[in-house]
C-alpha cells in the first residue's frame, strides 16, 4: 500500500517537468464492468498488451501463467496459449494476414504465431541481446506495426534506441535512431504506429514526446506537451491516433496535427480508474481496450 501512495506522489510531482500537460474534452466512453471473463482459478499478471483483430475478438498478452488470451468482443474466455514460452510479455500485434505477433521484452525478439498458437516465425535472438546496430538482434524491444503489404517496423527499445523495418518475409530493411533527446533520436522506444499515408509515429517514452517519420525514417515532426507516451493505435476510419498516457493514468485521441480531441481516464483502482495504463487497441465498434500494468487487468470503454 505505501509502495502505491509514494509511485502516485511521485507521478504528480514528475508530471510538470515535462512542461505543461495539453488536455481536451472528455470522450464519450463509459467502462464496461467486470468486462473478461477467466476461467475459475485464473487470472492476469501483470498486463502489458492489447490487440483486436479483423473479427474484433481481443488478444491480451500478460506476465501471469497464461500469457496470451483471446476474448471476444463481449468479453467471453476464447482460447490461451503460450504457457512457459515467454520470459516477460510486452506488446502484442496483429498482422493483415491474421497471424498473432507477440514481443518478448527480456527475450529479445518477436514471435510470430498463428491464432491456434503455433510459431511461424522468430525475429531476434532467443534471449540473446543485440547492440544498436544490429540487424537481427534486439535489446528490450517493446512493439511492432504493419504496413498493408505486411511488412513492418519493430521499436526497440529499452536499451537500444532505434526502429528497424524488415519485409514481410522477415528481412532486414533498414533503421535509423540513437539515444538522445534531439530530432531522430530517442530515450525508450516504446511503441510504433503507422497512419493510412504510412508515415512512422513513435512513442519516444522516456523524452516525453511523438517523432512522426516518413517511412523510410526521415524526420517529420514532433509532438510535446501530451503526458509520456506509452502505446500508441492508429485507426483508419476515424484518422486519429489514440495514444496511453501512462505517467499521468490518461488515454488521449489525438489528430494527425496532434491536437488533442479527447481524454479518458484517471488515476485510481476502480473500475474506469488507470493505474500505468500501458497499451491500448480499438475495435470497429469505436470501443477502446486498454492493458493496465499495475492494476493487473483488461478493461473496456465503449459508447
Amino acid at each position: 500500500m505505501k509502495l502505491l501512495v509514494i509511485a502516485a506522489t511521485v507521478v504528480a510531482c514528475i508530471s510538470p517537468l515535462y512542461g505543461e500537460l495539453k488536455s481536451g474534452p472528455a470522450l464519450p466512453l463509459k467502462v464496461v464492468p467486470g468486462w473478461g471473463q477467466l476461467p475459475k482459478g485464473w487470472a492476469l499478471g501483470q498486463t502489458s498488451g492489447v490487440a483486436v483483430d479483423r473479427n474484433d475478438n481481443v488478444w491480451v498478452f500478460n506476465r501471469g501463467p497464461h500469457p496470451v488470451i483471446e476474448f471476444d468482443k463481449n468479453g467471453n474466455f476464447l482460447q490461451s496459449w503460450g504457457d512457459g514460452m515467454f520470459k516477460s510479455s510486452h506488446g502484442i500485434r496483429v498482422d493483415p494476414d491474421g497471424n498473432i505477433w507477440c514481443v518478448d521484452v527480456a527475450g529479445h525478439n518477436f514471435v510470430k504465431h498463428t491464432p491456434e498458437g503455433r510459431v511461424l516465425m522468430v525475429i531476434g535472438g532467443l534471449q540473446t541481446a543485440g547492440t544498436n546496430d544490429t540487424k537481427d538482434a534486439f535489446n528490450r524491444p517493446t512493439g511492432l506495426a504493419f504496413t498493408p503489404s505486411g511488412d513492418f517496423y519493430l521499436s526497440d527499445g529499452y536499451v537500444n534506441s532505434r526502429v528497424v523495418k524488415f519485409n514481410r518475409a522477415g528481412e532486414y530493411l533498414l533503421q535509423w535512431g540513437r539515444k538522445g533527446t534531439g530530432d531522430g533520436e530517442f530515450d525508450t522506444v516504446h511503441d510504433v504506429t503507422l497512419d493510412s499515408k504510412g508515415r512512422v509515429y513513435v512513442a519516444d517514452r522516456e523524452n516525453a514526446r511523438v517523432q512522426i517519420f516518413t517511412p523510410d525514417g526521415k524526420f517529420i515532426a514532433k509532438w510535446t506537451g501530451l503526458g509520456q507516451p506509452w502505446g500508441l493505435h492508429y485507426v483508419a476510419k476515424e484518422d486519429a491516433i489514440y495514444m496511453c498516457d501512462g505517467l499521468n493514468n490518461r488515454i488521449i485521441k489525438l489528430n494527425l496535427d496532434g491536437q488533442i480531441l479527447g481524454v479518458l481516464g484517471s488515476y485510481g483502482r476502480a473500475a474506469g480508474n488507470l493505474d500505468f495504463p500501458h497499451n491500448l487497441a480499438v475495435d470497429s465498434e469505436g470501443s477502446i481496450y486498454v492493458a493496465e500494468i499495475t492494476n493487473w487487468r483488461i478493461q473496456k470503454f465503449a459508447k
